[in-house]
């Protein structure tokens, strides 16, 4: 059963600055029931909003919200269910954990709000705590925690009302990398044991990929592409996702009599594989992944180390493809000298048109709104 459903959702915003902006353009999503669906994409493209219409914090434009199969949000009957009667658990970046009260209190403040009777609000808040390994810490104050502590008074918070749907904006970008990790843990875990749908909000693609069951790429207020994490990152079907999604290499290149040369550089062809459907002369972008590509003593395009850098996972290699500088990913055991002749072989390559010239100004753009 779909637990969130939006449709030909739309939202404009007119700032004096720049103009109109439709920062979110007829959504029309299914999120089903306890799974861990996850927004992705820069910032400006339109993720937040979203999220906020969920919440019920922004109305829409146009369109309709139906959570837990009620309508909560339907612009054309001017129906708009407000945030508290929505039944959502919700975290955001900023922690948003009240400093002059305790932590029995941060958590157990909404349960007050809706006049829970005493006994049930200490038990459930006993729960919440016992979940999120805060129990012994009820007297203590936010000022005395660490940053991942008062995190997890959010999402106590955030439990204790036993929501259907939890909402998730950036929550861990605020904590150190060991202790994101370590959250992104307890969280996969937390949904397992109160069963809740997850919608979670992130620029971050190793958090959205760990966390995800699927995950939704957006760009300039347009779903770009739904997919699993390994479908998107395998399979993007388009230059922009496989750039937004782990590292990329492109090559601009240009087909001639059957075979790939570098874009102004018919001297040496690409050893590769054409698409069924390329013409000649047709410019093409060719996509990679650093850590695909192998360098190799004898085979592949011909050229040289221009320069390398020593990582602690892997030694990154910069080559010349024509006037083009490509970035490769090798094991330490692959190892070339700086100005060393060497060959690029592109095992793996996947084909692009040309993006939109203005793309890169609109996205810059709506960072403003």
């Amino acid at each position: 059963m779909a637990q969130v459903v939006l449709k030909h959702v739309t939202k404009q915003f007119v700032e004096k600055s720049i103009g109109s902006v439709v920062a979110v353009d007829d959504f029309n999503l299914e999120v089903e029931e306890g799974e861990c669906f996850s927004f992705l994409g820069p910032s400006g493209c339109g993720k937040t909003t979203t999220l906020r219409m969920i919440a019920g914090f922004e109305d829409l434009t146009e369109g309709e919200i139906h959570l837990c199969g009620k309508p909560v949000s339907v612009k054309s009957k001017n129906l708009y269910v407000p945030p508290e009667d929505r039944g959502l658990g919700m975290v955001f970046q900023a922690f948003a954990v009240w400093p002059h009260m305790n932590i029995f209190e941060n958590v157990a403040l909404p349960l007050r709000v809706k006049k829970v009777p005493s006994a049930e609000i200490k038990e459930r808040v006993a729960t919440a705590l016992k979940h999120t390994n805060l129990t012994g810490l009820e007297a203590l104050y936010p000022g005395n925690l660490s940053g991942g502590q008062q995190q997890r008074i959010a999402l106590a918070r955030a439990i204790v009302t036993n929501p259907r749907v939890m909402l998730l904006d950036e929550p861990l970008s605020n904590l150190d990398p060991k202790l994101r990790e370590s959250m992104r843990f307890e969280i996969k875990e937390l949904q397992k044991k109160f069963n809740f749908t997850i919608i979670f909000v992130t620029h971050d693609q190793s958090e959205a990929m760990a966390l995800s069951d699927r995950m939704m790429v957006m760009d300039m207020g347009k779903i770009v592409q739904i997919d699993t994490p390994r479908n998107l990152y395998n399979k993007p079907v388009n230059r922009f996702v496989h750039s937004f999604l782990g590292k990329s290499t492109f090559v601009k290149v240009e087909i001639k009599d059957g075979k790939v040369y570098p874009e102004g550089d018919c001297s040496q062809a690409i050893p590769c594989c054409l698409p069924d459907s390329a013409a000649n002369r047709e410019k093409l972008f060719m996509a990679s992944r650093p850590n695909a590509i192998s360098l190799t003593n004898a085979v592949g395009y011909k050229t040289k180390i221009e320069k390398r850098v020593f990582l602690t996972d892997c030694t990154e290699y910069y080559v010349k493809i024509g006037g083009q500088l490509l970035l490769i990913q090798t094991p330490h055991r692959v190892v070339f000298r700086q100005g060393e002749s060497c060959c690029v072989d592109f095992a793996s390559v996947m084909w692009y048109n040309d993006d939109d010239e203005h793309a890169e100004a609109e996205r810059n753009r709506r960072q403003l709104v």
